[in-house]
């Protein structure tokens, strides 16, 4: 009876694991409270023990401001002096090669050069270069790597944001939350390990869709759980009207009983999940209003945060949520800032933008590092691809647009293993090219989770015959921002 129960819910892995504590009932029970989620993955045909990381992590959470719509790079952390010098001529053939241009742009008559409308001033012990539009940020300097040499291959906004997000630039593919989620389980068991926050700035936005933090070919347990900014926080969490607590808790035993058995018939592990998704939505009953009430925050977080940090669903509601989440054991909050596509009427547009996410942004890393929590999480700040440095359209010094541009951008990231106080990487004068030091999507990932205590090279998943990866087959860890 016993084998045949181990057989039953034990992949190879899980038998590797067991075998060498002298498998045994005693040795069961001592696996289950080593790893929590022992009993609970597929057979995925990884080396990777879901729970246990490969090596001692420097991170154990994550919090990914995500600027959704590409934030320019030339108005806020890549100072290019050239631009305004050249303000108005001809961007040299000889920079942009054979790039392809997106279809706004590609038959323009001319790429006339501009300059940034905003000034730069140099922070902290890096002497960072960092717009005006941040003076927020700027005053956190010394906490942050600024990356200037991310790239891309995708150059439209859904392919970009699918890869940043998937690793992938076509859909069906489980997120980086989920990866996360399914390779680290969660820290409360009382809360989800994935969390989606969304806001909508004032700018052009550009949507997000849920197959963005979907599990894709992972278990549905894996797949991120959007707080709306509603009166009910997440969906369906609530009783009923006219249902005790106690007549959930009997409704959901007799629901498992059944599904136990439809599994035991059909063998199909969504039905497992499912269970798995009815209890942890039950046992979320008693955590969720508490995280969701701020009343209970100091009036000096409050100020930090600003005032918009009341509004339920504005920007600075859901980095103090996403606080709050994060510190109690979220694995992986993905927020959502929507309105950053400016292809005309930027320094307008760019401002209000960066008004909204300037100090909440800043406050966030603040206020992990004063709870002693930072250097436990990685918080990370950025878009999909940058922007072009000639204008698009007619050039207007004081109004004017920039097109995509996927060979160079900017992100920041802080926290969780990530060396301080440091810029990384360079480009060229005219802000096209990179001429230090790259970073690949794919490096991206490879380095979150490295920092995780993950080989993004042992994270795979099985799926219709082929073994999956967040990184696919390529990153590289990028070792020179590692503290």
């Amino acid at each position: 009876m016993e084998k045949d129960i181990l057989e039953h819910y034990l992949n190879l892995n899980r038998r590797k694991f067991l075998s060498k504590l002298s498998l045994g009932l005693g040795s069961v029970a001592l696996g289950s409270l080593l790893i929590p989620d022992l009993f609970s993955g597929n057979d995925s045909g990884s080396d990777f023990i879901p729970g246990m990381p490969n090596f001692a992590p420097k991170a154990k959470r994550v919090i990914y401001l995500f600027q959704n719509g590409a934030p320019s790079q030339l108005e806020s952390f890549d100072y290019k002096p050239k631009l305004r010098e050249m303000m108005g001529q001809e961007l040299p053939p000889s920079v942009r090669g054979n790039q392809i241009l997106t279809g706004m742009t590609a038959k323009q008559a001319s790429f006339p050069l501009v300059g940034s409308y905003y000034d730069f001033k140099q922070y902290g012990q890096a002497r960072a270069w960092i717009s005006d539009l941040f003076p927020y940020t700027a005053k956190i300097a010394d906490d942050l790597c600024i990356i200037k040499t991310m790239y891309t291959e995708a150059i439209n906004h859904d392919p970009a944001l699918t890869f940043f997000q998937t690793g992938a630039q076509q859909g069906n593919r489980p997120s980086m939350g989920s990866w996360i989620s399914y390779g680290l389980g969660s820290e409360n068991k009382n809360l989800p390990a994935f969390t989606v926050l969304l806001s909508k700035g004032k700018g052009n936005g550009q949507g997000v869709y849920s197959k963005l933090w979907s599990n894709g070919f992972l278990d549905s347990i894996y797949q991120g759980i959007q707080f709306s900014t509603s009166e009910d926080p997440v969906l369906y969490l609530k009783d009923p009207d006219g249902l005790s607590r106690e007549e959930r808790r009997k409704m959901l035993d007799k629901v498992a009983s059944l599904n136990d058995l439809s599994y035991k018939q059909f063998g199909d592990p969504e039905i497992n999940a499912k269970v798995q998704q009815y209890e942890m939505a039950y046992r979320m009953q008693t955590e969720v209003p508490d995280i969701m009430d701020v009343s209970k925050e100091s009036d000096a977080t409050i100020k930090m945060y600003g005032p918009d940090c009341v509004v339920p669903g504005t920007y600075a509601a859901n980095c103090l949520l996403a606080r709050k989440l994060s510190e109690n054991g979220v694995r992986f909050v993905q927020l959502y800032h929507q309105g950053w596509d400016q292809h005309g009427n930027l320094p307008n547009e760019m401002a209000g933008q960066a008004k909204d996410v300037d100090q909440a942004s800043a406050a966030l890393v603040t206020d992990l590092k004063q709870r002693g929590l930072l250097d436990e999480t990685l918080v990370i700040w950025g878009g999909e691809f940058g922007r072009t440095n000639y204008s698009q359209g007619k050039l207007d010094a004081k109004n004017y647009g920039r097109d995509h541009h996927p060979r160079c951008f900017s992100i920041w990231m802080a926290g969780g293993g990530i060396k301080p106080g440091m810029v990384y990487g360079e480009t060229d004068d005219f802000g096209y090219n990179i001429v230090k030091n790259g970073v690949h999507v794919n490096d991206f990932h490879a380095t979150v989770l490295n920092q995780l205590g993950i080989d993004h090279e042992k994270l795979t998943f099985k799926s219709q015959g082929r073994r999956y990866r967040l990184t696919d087959v390529g990153g590289k860890v990028v070792r020179g921002i590692l503290s």
